[in-house]
């Protein structure tokens, strides 16, 4: 195996830890909210990856069982893109709210998150570090975080 083979394995095993983070399962319909040029290429191609499809864009009509909203400070009113963003979500989904690290552009405070999620009728179940840039806040609606007891 060559260089170019060991780097590829680091970043198959890279990948395949950002969507096992993310609760990526084969065959899952994954929608994408609020891409521009900052997002982690890695974490999206991780999730094509694990799912085997494209991510669904925001204006896809489909029923998701999960979102990855890329969000930064000043993206506008996190409850609104919420509440948006529940309505395709299966009765089991997961909003992740991806956002911008400590020290980087665009960071949102993890207390935005917090007070947003339940105005919005979510619950908040866990936050990890997706990326080097990225921090992931994992929002569910009640029933689903009852129904995963």
């Amino acid at each position: 195996m060559g260089y170019t083979g060991v780097v590829a394995a680091e970043d198959a095993g890279r990948q395949s830890d950002i969507a096992g983070k993310l609760g990526v399962e084969p065959s899952m319909v994954v929608q994408e909210i609020g891409w521009d040029e900052d997002v982690d290429e890695t974490v999206r191609d991780a999730v094509e990856e694990r799912v085997g499809d494209d991510l669904l864009d925001e204006d896809a009509d489909d029923v998701v069982d999960l979102v990855l909203m890329w969000w930064r400070e000043g993206d506008g009113d996190l409850v609104d893109a919420l509440v948006d963003a529940i309505g395709p979500l299966a009765d089991n989904g997961v909003i992740w709210v991806l956002t911008p690290k400590t020290g980087r552009p665009g960071h949102v405070e993890p207390s935005e998150i917090a007070e947003a999620a339940p105005t919005a009728g979510l619950s908040q179940t866990s936050n990890v570090t997706v990326s080097d840039g990225w921090a992931g806040s994992r929002l569910v609606a009640p029933k689903a975080a009852k129904s995963k007891r």
